[in-house]
This record gives C-alpha cells, sequence and structure tokens, in this order.
C-alpha cells in the first residue's frame, strides 16, 4: 500500500463515521441550530379608522347646543371626541357658538382655541 491509498482510506473511514447519525437525531440537530426563519417587519401601530361626521344631524345639532355650554373646559378635540364629528364642523361651530355669547373664548392661538362656559351673574344668584 502507498502513503496515498492509506490516506485516503482513513477519509473514507472518516467520513462514514460522521454518517452514522440516525434520523432522529438528524432532526434534532436540525431543530436546535440554525438559522431559523427570516424576522419578519411589523407592520407598525395602526389606529382604528373613525368615521366621523362632516354634516350635524338634527339629534347631533341638538345635543351641541345642550351639552357644550354646560361643559367647564371646551376645546376641538372634546367635542369631537364627544359627538364623533369632524374637526372642522366642531370649530366653526365652537366660533358660532361664541358669537351667540353661549361660551366665552379663553385661549385662542393659532394650533388651540380653548373656550369655557359663559358665567353670568344671573346663574350664580
Amino acid at each position: 500500500m502507498t502513503k496515498n491509498t492509506t490516506i485516503q482510506r482513513n477519509h473514507d473511514e472518516q467520513a462514514a463515521k460522521v454518517q452514522q447519525k440516525s434520523k432522529e437525531q438528524k432532526m434534532a440537530a436540525a431543530m436546535a441550530g440554525g438559522k431559523g426563519k427570516k424576522k419578519k417587519w411589523s407592520k407598525g401601530k395602526s389606529r382604528d379608522q373613525v368615521d366621523n361626521k362632516v354634516l350635524f344631524s338634527k339629534e347631533q345639532h341638538d345635543r351641541f347646543h345642550a351639552e357644550v355650554p354646560k361643559m367647564k373646559l371646551i376645546t376641538v378635540s372634546s367635542v369631537v371626541e364627544k359627538l364623533k364629528i369632524n374637526a372642522g364642523l366642531a370649530r366653526r361651530a365652537l366660533r358660532d357658538l361664541a358669537e351667540d355669547g353661549k361660551i366665552r373664548p379663553v385661549l385662542i392661538s393659532r394650533a388651540q382655541r380653548i373656550y369655557t362656559r359663559n358665567v353670568t351673574e344671573e346663574d350664580d344668584a
């Protein structure tokens, strides 16, 4: 025997020993290690789409004129949440209430409008 055939035979014996795993062992090795599944990107947090009304219904109009002048703190967002109306409609309706004298403005800035109920001397007595 030459040196090359001896090395070849040793190499073949080692390869045969490596392949002696049973199917169960192979399955366990495959499950234990490895790359696994690729991570999926999350879609991000999504809010529920709200369907606020863009025009007053009769009930909403009556409720607006009944409830809003009694609120201590009146903002566009509080009216939108309470009556489920559009912010543009709430701004316009609050402006009309302020012109009628039913509510009075506390702060009117570019970004936020804050109103409060109109407290008169007759109400306190």
